[in-house]
């Protein structure tokens, strides 16, 4: 079935996953993907009749997968499919029944899942790409779940570069995915080693000139104030406040709007306020040390611009403040005249000598800013022998971005050598397939030992490959390097260490009969609520979930009882844009048992600046003027397991025969109107007013022609087609 030769540690490394769930450490560019097609080609042949599921955390990454089984597998391709958020629900369900190999994106996979669209029962091999994400709520951990106590013949094979730089971690991947066995190779393993290019790592290192270390000491003065602050406030008891790490700041932060709840006391408010103005200063500082002129200019109008209309005593105060302003001059006038970073010069000198002494030289840039990469492409665009391309991650508030069918198409052009040049944020760091590149460039070092590897293993995968980290001298750009570098020794430590003892992560794991964990119990949840971790575990728990639109509630668990589902920042949220009393009030005309869940071990007080009695008054609002109670749970399995007990007593008392139209508590004439005309497709409340506004009455909608329904607003010809199939097909039984 596959169409290459295996190199001696692939066939070493296939034997030991054809009999236990795996994880394979394996460095870049050594073949992780051909292991994966020997694997799938070998459950195929024991289990004729089953399917592959590969999944990967982006779009270009399981697009290479495809690539590489159309190159290297015997395989028809229309047995292959791709699955991602741009293929609709009801397509994906239909090329699961046809397709024999199925790549995905995890979370579209996750829907696919709790709508019970795919059946993961067929699968005999599940391939997990990038395997080190499968920590947390990651959605590789509920499809790995899923998979292995649904799948007939399950096998997992998880792979990655770079696990973690500690035991703790890898252990929760490994118990995350149901690893049985570890097979780690190191560039020094001597079956792996005659295939390691070497690469060359070159620091370039530059000082700040005169006119940025002046801006930066006026960003630094505004901080030593206010770490003064603190201090006379008795809140920083250390006796240097040149530096404090934002997670100090996070965790006083944390603790002083816990305190605020809690006492009446001015200069807590007053410290929450000073901890505000330090991170967004730290942020600028940073901005100047390890970016460029472009990207600090632009914060700093930005907090000007705010300063003006925003109602934060922190933005006002920053924007007031001598030392702000000063350094705000300093950098409109820098920007002005054009000055730019060092690295940055040194970066067009060293992408201009390259392309001079090689036009057809590949390079990837990886910058850690998405708006400090557009002005890098536009900087290097501007010298002849450079053609430069952006490459980031999709669209987020507030700033510009690529979607998945446009990273593709980028992707492709510097493969073919349309330009040479990709300037690319973290997006491009994980599994990218591109085979010649000459040069990669950190714009500045990270303190992450995964993203390090990755990075730099965009290189030297075919021939002898290099890298260049720039750095600026004295600041933070060294402890970064530093970081890095202390965090790979130790990865590559505990990989040795796991070869030997693999007991110590891989829990041994008791042989027990596959049971069906099926609950009869029905509950309805919003669509809206499809990324929420309580979803995930109601599957677990096997209920049976329906994913409906749900005009006033998140969850249904009987004709009479409908949950607003809140976590402790979402409460508070919606109390300050005053969803909370409209979703309240919803919730008690609509169900004569309504219920409010607030999850999360947060205090409420310490979210959001916002006054105590805000929050104590809209408790009582809510428990005495509406009489809806409200149960805290501290977690999604607690939430789920909440709603289970709830719904199965519910059930027992008023049956399981409920629908989400069943929701809405009817008295009036008008009322039942308008709840008969919303249960029809597609239509729900929004739609059922119009509708009996313009017709008068339900026999009027009813018999109106098709032509007459679409003149109702947002009807439209195929809704109205879709009420006329309703009114006038013959019933069958």
């Amino acid at each position: 079935m596959i169409r290459f030769e295996p190199r001696l540690y692939q066939q070493t490394i296939f034997n030991s996953c054809t009999g236990k769930n795996t994880l394979v450490v394996l460095p870049t560019g050594m073949g992780k993907t051909n292991i994966f097609l020997m694997l799938a080609a070998h459950r195929l042949k024991l289990y004729p009749n089953s399917k592959i599921l590969f999944i990967g955390p982006t779009r270009p990454l399981i697009d290479q997968y495809l690539e590489s089984f159309k190159k290297d597998f015997e395989i028809s391709e229309s047995q292959l499919a791709v699955f991602t958020g741009n293929v609709k629900p009801e397509k994906r369900e239909e090329l699961w029944k046809s397709s024999k190999i199925i790549f995905s994106t995890p979370q579209g996979l996750e829907n696919d899942i709790i709508s019970r669209r795919i059946k993961l029962e067929e699968v005999s091999l599940l391939g997990v790409d990038e395997a080190h994400r499968a920590v947390g709520d990651y959605a590789y951990v509920f499809v790995a779940k899923q998979y292995q106590e649904k799948a007939h013949y399950p096998r997992i094979l998880a792979l990655t570069a770079s696990p973690g730089s500690d035991i703790e971690t890898i252990s929760e991947v490994c118990k995350n995915l149901y690893i049985e066995d570890i097979e780690v190779r190191t560039d020094d393993d001597p079956d792996v080693k005659p295939y390691i290019q070497d690469i060359n790592i070159e620091w370039v290192k530059v000082d700040l000139p005169q006119n940025l270390l002046d801006t930066h000491k006026y960003l630094k003065l505004f901080l030593t104030d206010r770490l003064e602050k603190l201090k006379a406030l008795g809140l920083l008891h250390r006796t240097d406040t040149k530096f404090v790490s934002k997670a100090d700041l996070l965790q006083m932060q944390g603790q002083l709007r816990s305190r605020a709840s809690q006492e009446k006391d001015y200069t807590i408010w007053s410290a929450i306020s000073v901890l505000a103005e330090i991170m967004k200063m730290q942020h600028a500082l940073e901005l100047l040390e390890t970016q460029g002129v472009a990207a600090l200019h632009a914060y700093l109008q930005k907090l000007n611009h705010d300063g003006f209309k925003a109602k934060t005593k922190a933005i006002q105060n920053i924007v007031k403040d001598l030392n702000f302003r000063t350094a705000l001059i300093k950098t409109e006038k820098m920007y002005m005249e054009k000055i730019e970073h060092p690295k940055l010069i040194e970066l067009q000198n060293i992408v201009e000598a390259e392309t001079l002494k090689d036009p057809g030289t590949k390079m990837i840039i990886f910058n850690q800013y998405r708006d400090n990469a557009v002005d890098i492409v536009e900087k290097l665009n501007a010298l002849k022998s450079v053609k430069a391309n952006l490459f980031v991650g999709q669209t987020k508030k507030g700033e510009s971005g690529m979607t998945q069918k446009v990273q593709k198409e980028v992707l492709d052009k510097f493969r073919a050598g349309e330009f040479n040049v990709l300037v690319a944020t973290s997006v491009a760091e994980e599994g990218l397939d591109i085979p010649r590149v000459d040069l990669v460039i950190f714009y500045e070092p990270i303190p992450s030992a995964i993203r390090h590897i990755q990075r730099r293993g965009r290189t030297g995968r075919q021939e002898k490959g290099r890298v260049i980290i720039l750095m600026t001298k004295d600041t933070r750009d060294e402890g970064y390097r530093w970081s890095a570098h202390h965090k790979e020794k130790r990865m590559h430590r505990t990989l040795k260490d796991l070869k030997s003892n693999l007991a110590k992560v891989i829990a041994p794991r008791e042989v027990q009969e596959r049971i069906d964990n099926t609950d009869e119990t029905i509950i309805f949840a919003d669509h809206r609520e499809k990324a929420s971790g309580v979803i995930k575990e109601l599957i677990n728990l096997g209920i049976r979930l329906n994913l409906d639109k749900l005009e006033s509630a998140d969850y249904l668990l009987s004709s009479r009882v409908g949950v607003e589902f809140k976590t402790t920042e979402d409460f508070v949220n919606s109390i300050i844009d005053g969803r909370l009393l409209m979703q309240t009030k919803g919730l008690k005309h609509n169900f004569e048992r309504p219920l409010i869940i607030i999850e999360g071990d947060q205090d409420i007080y310490s979210i959001r600046n916002i006054h105590a009695n805000s929050i104590r008054g809209m408790l009582a609002t809510i428990a005495v003027s509406y009489g809806v109670p409200m149960i805290y749970t501290k977690n999604p399995r607690e939430t789920a397991s909440l709603l289970q007990i709830i719904a199965k007593r519910e059930q027992q008392e008023t049956g399981k025969n409920f629908t989400p139209h069943s929701e809405k508590r009817v008295s009036t004439l008008k009322e039942q109107q308008e709840y008969f005309i919303s249960s029809l497709p597609g239509i729900g409340m929004t739609l059922a007013k119009p509708l009996l506004k313009g017709f008068g009455s339900v026999k009027s909608i009813i018999n109106a022609e098709r032509e007459e329904l679409e003149k109702i607003e947002k009807i439209g010809p195929k809704k109205a087609e879709e009420l006329k199939k309703v009114f006038d097909s013959e019933y069958k039984n």
